[in-house]
């Protein structure tokens, strides 16, 4: 009978144990974002601050997820909207790319700051509305932040 190789086998002398010992830490430095329904010690915390949103939106509101609570007038639906822009590798708060092509629209004067933890890491982003990109970015996220600049009677309105 022949043996099978050893998975490291392949793995050639000490630089390539080195080099696979060097991915493996870099694994381990960055925690997993959490799977949807899997409990997160200590829960993902947000703190969503608003200003000049209109329609009674600004203020400071907290939002706890796993389970659901906090300040927020519906934190079940927050959790969700963040929860649904939650991708490994991929942060669920980053700002549009520098590259961006975005239409010159002004959404308004809002503006939001969220801090806090998701998935295990933390969490420090602002938001406005002042061309399309912003915008969308914003609009990803409702109802974590407010659905703000629909005219009534408007698609989505």
């Amino acid at each position: 009978m022949t043996a099978l190789p050893s998975p490291l086998s392949s793995v050639p002398g000490r630089r390539g144990l080195v080099a696979l010992t060097a991915v493996l830490a870099s694994l381990a430095a960055f925690p997993s974002p959490a799977r949807a329904g899997e409990p997160v010690p200590d829960g993902d915390r947000l703190t969503v601050t608003v200003r000049d949103a209109g329609g009674g939106a600004d203020g400071t509101y907290e939002v706890r997820c796993r389970p659901s609570g906090g300040t927020h007038p519906d934190p079940d639906a927050a959790c969700a909207a963040v929860e649904r822009r939650t991708r490994w590798g991929r942060d669920a708060f980053a700002p549009a790319p520098r590259d961006a092509v975005c239409t010159m629209q002004y959404g308004g004067p809002a503006t939001a700051r969220i801090t806090g933890t998701w998935a295990g890491r933390p969490v420090d982003a602002t938001y406005d509305r002042t061309n399309g990109c912003a915008i969308e970015r914003w609009d990803r996220l409702v109802p974590l932040l407010p659905e703000v600049g629909r005219a009534p009677g408007a698609p989505g309105a």
